[in-house]
């Protein structure tokens, strides 16, 4: 994987692969077995797949270089995509066809813990 190309593209990208990592830890401390990273399919992409007890969480990560985070930033087309993802991974893995489905985010601002943002939406039937 190359590179995005200007030196603030970069830094941000950092920042994002960063801010993921915070998030798998976070997670795993919070009891969270971590089944994958940067999840991708031909009709999405999740940060972070996340499994307790029978329960499947699909977590979107959001980094912000300030305190000031809100879930304004997962737009709706973004969710569309994850949730399309989600059902991808559960067809490809039959042994949690039975779990119970979340679709959770996981806020990192410089300077402050990790928020972790339970069930912040259902998808919508296709």
């Amino acid at each position: 994987m190359s590179l995005p190309g200007s030196s603030a593209r970069r830094a941000a990208w950092r920042f994002g692969l960063r801010s993921e990592a915070v998030a798998v830890w976070f997670l795993r401390f919070k009891g969270y077995q971590i089944l994958a990273r940067r999840f991708a399919s031909p009709v999405g992409e999740i940060d972070i797949v996340a499994h307790r007890f029978k329960l499947l969480a699909f977590v979107e990560v959001k980094a912000r270089r300030s305190k000031d985070l809100d879930l304004s930033a997962i737009s709706d087309r973004q969710m569309r995509r994850i949730g399309r993802a989600a059902a991808a991974f559960v067809q490809a893995r039959p042994a949690f066809a039975d779990h119970d489905l979340r679709f959770d985010a996981v806020l990192v601002g410089r300077g402050s813990w990790p928020r972790h943002c339970l069930d912040i939406w259902r998808p919508e039937p296709d």
